[in-house]
């Protein structure tokens, strides 16, 4: 285990102050390029999959309506990792909790093509739940960027990570047509080589957290508490601390605004992007379309984030929060209504995807600047645990959707669950 004095060596130190006192402005910069370098490379292995999980299950089911299953075991298992990854953080630091979680995935990411390439649907699947370590890793990592970064540049911090998951996870939905040609000599279905990819890419984000996440932000955090803090709160065992995270999250509006915020928002952009593949795919679109689908959506998740975390510490996380909830409605609205016309559901999950930008890193902020230090990290991972909960149902129920109602059905009902969260929004503005 990493000491916190060890989190102290080779950093660099404050002019005029006792030796071995970290300069954390310094630190922070440098965990936030480690953080974003890690986004990237590790990113592709989340994109590559994104836009062919579903179209395998549907190739090993034969079930157009049980192709939701892929998302569905991904975000699940993102919600049963996010835990234990906050857990690991806690104790160890952020270098074991995200460099384990990138770790899991790439074996997850091994598991999926072998599974598919012997036609076995549980293996399959199996890989996809040990994927989901990915995104608890992704998520987890905008959480690092605000462990030393001040309450006028969180937002902004978390934003840059966010940010540059954008290049990898653009990049990995277009490997579409490069997988088919990895899988064919393999013997495996089309849709299972861009997981080839992941593999390597998942491996690399390991590798880039493992080696240059020195010293740790978490744990430098510790060496040097805030004023108020106590180190008791750090010796209780984690599951006291869970609880007690829980009940502070529902004793504080804003917390509980910035947590509404960050679950809805997650369920409203899965369940429309987990079946928007195979919708296109139904109505004649070719890998390479839905591929560049994906890739838009994507970018629109994370392409604008800085400029979102820029409004949300100039204009405040409430109303950026809201934005977002137009967002979601505008985008929902032009996909739903779209029929067999491809071009309105691209520009559909682009804005989807904006939304979600909205909600994820203004809300993010607002939840971890409304809890006290002492339960920052169980905050962190239980709000990431219910994202991904409530993200799997919707990846879950997304499928049965689509069969019953159509495309535009299933938009619908994404629409509605803005409401709760506006309703929530509008009494805070209110209220201040």
């Amino acid at each position: 285990m990493t000491s916190a004095a060890d989190s102290r060596s080779d950093t660099p130190g404050i002019p005029g102050s006792p030796p071995g006192t970290p300069d954390l402005a310094a630190v922070q910069r440098h965990t936030v390029r480690v953080l974003m370098t890690a986004q990237v490379v590790a990113g592709i292995g989340m994109g590559s999959m994104l836009s062919s999980g579903g179209l395998l299950v549907e190739h090993l089911t034969g079930s157009r309506s049980v192709a939701g299953l892929a998302t569905t075991l991904t975000t699940l298992g993102a919600a049963l990792m996010s835990v234990p990854l906050a857990a690991l953080s806690r104790a160890r630091g952020r270098r074991a909790g995200l460099g384990t979680g990138w770790l899991v995935a790439a074996a997850g990411a091994v598991i999926v093509p072998v599974g598919a390439g012997l036609g076995w649907l549980g293996p399959t699947l199996l890989g996809m739940l040990l994927i989901g370590a990915a995104s608890a890793a992704n998520l987890q990592s905008r959480y690092a960027a605000t462990d030393l970064a001040g309450p006028e540049a969180r937002a902004g911090a978390l934003s840059l990570v966010v940010w540059a998951t954008t290049a990898g996870s653009v990049l990995g939905p277009n490997l579409s047509g490069p997988g088919e040609a990895v899988a064919r000599p393999l013997g495996l279905p089309d849709a299972a080589g861009t997981f080839v990819f992941s593999v390597g890419a998942f491996l690399a984000g390991w590798a880039v957290i493992h080696r240059g996440l020195r010293p740790d932000p978490l744990l430098l955090t510790r060496a040097t508490p805030a004023p108020g803090t106590t180190e008791g709160a750090g010796t209780r065992r984690f599951r006291t601390r869970m609880r007690a995270a829980a009940g502070h999250v529902l004793a504080s509006p804003a917390a509980l605004t910035g947590l509404g915020a960050l679950v809805i928002g997650h369920a409203v952009m899965v369940s429309v992007m987990t079946m928007t593949p195979v919708h296109l795919a139904h109505h004649g679109a070719s890998l390479s379309v839905v591929g560049l689908t994906i890739s838009l959506h994507i970018l629109g998740m994370y392409g604008l984030s800085p400029l979102v975390g820029r409004a949300a510490d100039r204009l405040g996380r409430i109303p950026v929060i809201l934005a977002g909830q137009v967002v979601f409605t505008v985008a929902t609205v032009l996909a739903g209504t779209a029929g067999d016309r491809q071009w309105p559901v691209t520009a559909g999950l682009f804005l989807l995807g904006v939304g979600w930008s909205c909600a994820t890193v203004a809300g993010s902020a607002l939840l971890s600047e409304s809890v006290a230090a002492e339960h920052r990290s169980e905050t962190q991972g239980l709000s990431d645990m219910l994202m991904n909960l409530v993200g799997a149902a919707g990846a879950a129920l997304s499928g049965v959707v689509l069969a019953g109602y159509g495309y535009g059905g299933l938009n619908a009902a994404a629409a509605v669950l803005v409401l709760p969260v506006s309703g929530l929004l509008i009494l805070a503005l209110r209220r201040r």
